[in-house]
């Protein structure tokens, strides 16, 4: 959003953006991956802490899972088909980064790479603990039992080397948001506080469609069973 566009001069309206699934899906991964770092770290001196972390996993598979059925149900900026972009667009968009373009509605081409970059790095992390076996903590995985000692191996290293990617992306993922809300003068988090976003009167972009609650609460519950009876009956 450009200097102009935050004067009190420029007429401006709210535009509904984000639906109310998605942002409680955004602020619950947030609130069980912190959770779930916070329990790694309190794993030596806190006991039970440890006990946390595989449990913390599974909500955040279930909420992947629930972030991935979305991705085609949910409403209009939350489905993948509005804001997945060819490198085309990429190129496009940062080309316009020096320019004084309006604030993006939704996620923009650069942003898309960061959450599909995150959705995967968080799905591996979740779905290889399912695996893993620390003896340490004595802590099992529910298909440990399923697969060779050599692959429970791979799978560690890789559990352990992906934290470490996903604290880079986290941190990416933060700097971006400062990056917008100091830099291009557009915040990107009060959106997913809301559901809504200050964008010019003329700005020829309609309210977000679909991202129904109640249809949240089906994909919600149906993401839930899945895991559960995946940890259970494994």
């Amino acid at each position: 959003m450009t200097k102009l566009e935050n004067s009190a001069d420029v007429p401006a309206r709210k535009l509904r953006v984000w639906d109310l699934p998605v942002r409680l899906f955004h602020w619950l991964l947030l609130l069980a991956v912190a959770c779930a770092i916070l329990s790694v770290e309190l794993g030596d001196v806190v006991d039970g802490a440890m006990d946390w972390h595989p449990r913390l996993g599974y909500v955040v598979l279930g909420l992947l899972v629930f972030r991935l059925v979305w991705g085609f149900v949910g409403g209009t900026h939350a489905r993948f088909t509005s804001f997945v972009r060819g490198p085309g667009a990429i190129l496009e968009y940062l080309r316009s980064l020096k320019s004084h373009a309006g604030p993006a509605v939704g996620h923009n081409p650069l942003g898309a790479l960061s959450v599909l970059a995150l959705l995967a790095s968080l799905t591996f992390q979740a779905v290889s603990g399912l695996f893993l076996n620390d003896e340490d903590f004595f802590i099992e995985g529910p298909l440990f039992k399923h697969v060779g000692s050599d692959l429970v191996h791979t799978l560690r290293e890789a559990h352990e080397y992906n934290a470490t990617l996903l604290f880079i992306l986290i941190g990416l993922h933060v700097a971006a948001i400062l990056f917008y809300r100091f830099v291009k003068r557009d915040n990107l988090i009060l959106p997913m506080v809301t559901g809504s976003k200050r964008v010019p009167a003329d700005l020829a972009v309609a309210d977000a469609k679909g991202g129904s609650v109640w249809l949240g609460i089906v994909v919600a519950a149906v993401a839930g069973i899945a895991v559960y009876l995946l940890v259970t009956r494994a």
